[in-house]
């Protein structure tokens, strides 16, 4: 049998070739992105945190958005709405001759009306004005809340037209016929008589 014949270097000689290494020595645990454009490598560690630097200011700018819509939400309906103020004007607007009716519309459903005089006691010529209408139940609770337009009555042709104020005037010390109307009511209502307040007349 044939041994292999081992030739071994002297110690100077492997000392001095364990000095250079015979393949580069690649580090597998820091990898590394080659670029060609910039012709070496680069850590992608960078490229990550350029990237995460670029949005940070927007999901910071959309996060505060959030916060500031929330809190304006919040304000608003922690306010309460107060009823309308009565128009200075409006103590002159006298209401009399109240009457309750109600008949169906052309689909059917019920509409009420309230009829009533509005006497102008001031010295100024009303074009519009509005009236809160407050619907108790039998234990006086509100039941419906409704602000609605004073329309008058013209009765000049063959049959009654409902008009606003502003079409047909209410010179000082004058009295009209007037009509509101109410598409529903709450089925609570105690069939009597709504309180009446008017919240706003516009004069000339």
């Amino acid at each position: 049998m044939l041994w292999p014949v081992l030739r071994f270097a002297s110690m100077d000689s492997q000392s001095a070739a364990s000095d250079v290494p015979l393949h580069p020595i690649i580090d597998n645990q820091k990898p590394a992105i080659y670029n060609a454009d910039m012709g070496g490598f680069i850590q992608p560690s960078s490229v990550a945190e350029e990237r995460d630097s670029n949005w940070r200011p927007v999901l910071i700018g959309v996060a505060l958005v959030v916060v500031v819509v929330g809190i304006v939400v919040l304000i608003l309906q922690k306010q309460p709405k107060g009823p309308p103020v009565p128009a200075s004007y409006a103590p002159n607007l006298k209401i009399s001759d109240m009457k309750m009716s109600a008949a169906e519309n052309f689909v059917g459903a019920t509409v009420s009306y309230l009829d009533g005089t509005v006497t102008n006691a001031g010295n100024k010529t009303v074009n519009h004005a509005t009236m809160r209408v407050l619907f108790k139940d039998d234990m006086g609770q509100t039941v419906g809340d409704e602000t609605v337009p004073i329309h008058v009555l013209q009765t000049s042709g063959p049959y009654p037209d409902v008009v606003d104020l502003n079409v047909a005037p209410l010179a000082p010390g004058q009295s009209k016929p007037f009509r509101l109307t109410f598409e529903s009511i709450s089925t609570q209502w105690n069939h009597q008589y709504p309180e009446l307040q008017v919240t706003d007349v516009v004069t000339k």
